[in-house]
């Protein structure tokens, strides 16, 4: 279903465009590699564009099959492979409604669905917005991502290092690794996204400072005495994912063996400087949250690499190994069981999938005590390696359930997790929604440490 509101063009956003004149939809035809049509009564992945931000008002536009869409001479087609000049597009806005918009194409016309259903670039300047116009378009945005690469890119640098910055300073800070000490916690997960081995000058559109926010957190760690730092990678150049949080342009996951060289590079750039800094109750770095596009034998050669990285520089830092997103939970137990001082990682939630959207209070609960708990076990081998709950959270699809069915499903969840021979993290330690805020949760008595 379509988002309401105006149009936010970010990295990213999909958007689908009807013509107010036709009646009808816009679509690369075949998903790429041939024309555009303005001839669809519906709309789904053809009728898809993917946003490519160059300023407020001009993009790239990304089809199905990952071609730009291009202007030849008054032909609108979707087959350059990369995007330069002649694939950028400028949207202009009807003030009195924000989400229609004309297309201005490279050769400064603008697009017009024709009756034949023909898209083409040969439309002129004026415009009364009315339906009888066939160079206007009613734009729905579909989806969009809020990631890094979306903020830093559509602030712009200056403003991007300000935002930044001023995040890093402020959101976690000396005093929350002094509350994590005082209540029992002896470990902090930290994501970090490839760049940060560029830092203080990564590649745009990423912002310098995030390297300073690692090393003021293991400055914290180690001053509260008790308090171990888990490193993740939890974005690789590629995207191992297509998730936002994975450093995605536009959600695209294209991570694979062309990326393995770069990203161990990281790994050893990490395991260089925290490893020889100072000693820490635990140490440890992998690669967050895979998904099910990369193959597992992609997967074995990035680990294999990864492990002979971190091991360059310590023999006691653990290595995370974290398997595939939907994967089977022992798929990678024989082959961590090869190495020594490793930790296999699985992520738990009772959410993203619609099964979960009727699920009573018990029945979430009794999800974790049948499926996790055995799910947990299967990867959890005597003469394995050990085994960490990366991902978890008190959140679930339940409404209006009051705080004590909270406290049962973090007491259940928490009782299940401590049979992972590694622990567990919750997702996250502070978080605008209350309930994936850890810090909220135990402060209002969510979450009770002692039951862990």
């Amino acid at each position: 279903m379509a988002a309401s509101g105006p149009l936010v063009e970010q990295d990213g956003t999909q958007v689908q465009f009807k013509s107010v004149m036709q009646n009808l939809f816009v679509a690369a035809e075949n998903g790429g590699g041939a024309a555009l049509v303005a001839n669809r009564s519906s709309a789904s992945g053809w009728e898809t564009f993917k946003l490519w931000r160059i300023d407020q008002n001009t993009f790239n536009f990304k089809v199905f099959s990952n071609q730009f869409v291009t202007v030849a001479g008054v032909n609108v087609v979707a087959t350059a492979s990369t995007p330069g000049q002649s694939e950028m597009f400028q949207l202009v806005r009807d003030d009195a409604d924000k989400n229609r918009m004309r297309i201005r194409a490279p050769n400064v016309s603008f697009l017009l669905a024709n009756n034949d259903g023909s898209v083409t670039a040969d439309f002129g300047e004026s415009t009364t917005w009315g339906d009888d116009d066939p160079s206007v378009f009613a734009v729905t945005r579909v989806t969009g991502l809020q990631g890094e690469y979306q903020i830093c890119n559509g602030y712009g640098k200056d403003k991007a290092a300000q935002v930044m910055n001023d995040h890093w300073s402020t959101y976690i800070v000396e005093d929350d690794f002094a509350f994590m000490a005082a209540i029992g916690l002896n470990a902090v997960r930290i994501p970090v996204g490839w760049w940060i081995a560029s830092d203080p000058n990564p590649p745009a559109p990423f912002v310098g400072g995030s390297l300073q926010a690692l090393d003021n957190a293991f400055t914290w760690a180690d001053m509260m005495n008790n308090i171990g730092v888990i490193i993740h990678l939890h974005a690789a150049l590629g995207s191992q994912n297509p998730n936002k949080h994975s450093g995605t342009r536009d959600g695209s996951q294209t991570w694979g063996d062309s990326n393995i060289t770069q990203t161990v590079q990281v790994i050893d750039f990490l395991a260089a400087r925290s490893l020889s800094v100072t000693i820490f109750l635990l140490e440890k770095i992998w690669f967050n949250e895979v998904a099910p596009g990369v193959s597992i034998d992609s997967l074995k050669r990035y680990y294999q690499q990864d492990y002979n990285a971190v091991r360059k520089h310590s023999l006691t830092a653990y290595v995370i190994m974290s398997n595939r997103l939907s994967a089977s939970s022992s798929e990678l137990v024989d082959f961590a069981s090869l190495f020594g001082r490793v930790v296999l990682d699985g992520h738990y939630y009772l959410l993203f999938d619609n099964k979960f959207n009727s699920f009573t209070v018990q029945q979430n609960i009794d999800y974790v005590n049948n499926n996790i708990a055995s799910d947990l076990s299967a990867m959890t081998r005597r003469d394995g390696p050990l085994t960490f709950v990366g991902e978890w959270v008190a959140e679930w699809q339940v409404n209006g359930a009051p705080k004590e069915d909270f406290q049962r499903f973090a007491n259940a969840q928490m009782a299940v997790y401590r049979q992972a021979t590694f622990g567990w993290a919750y997702w996250t330690y502070k978080n605008v929604n209350n309930h994936w805020s850890m810090q909220w949760m135990i402060n209002n008595g969510y979450i009770s440490l002692q039951n862990a």
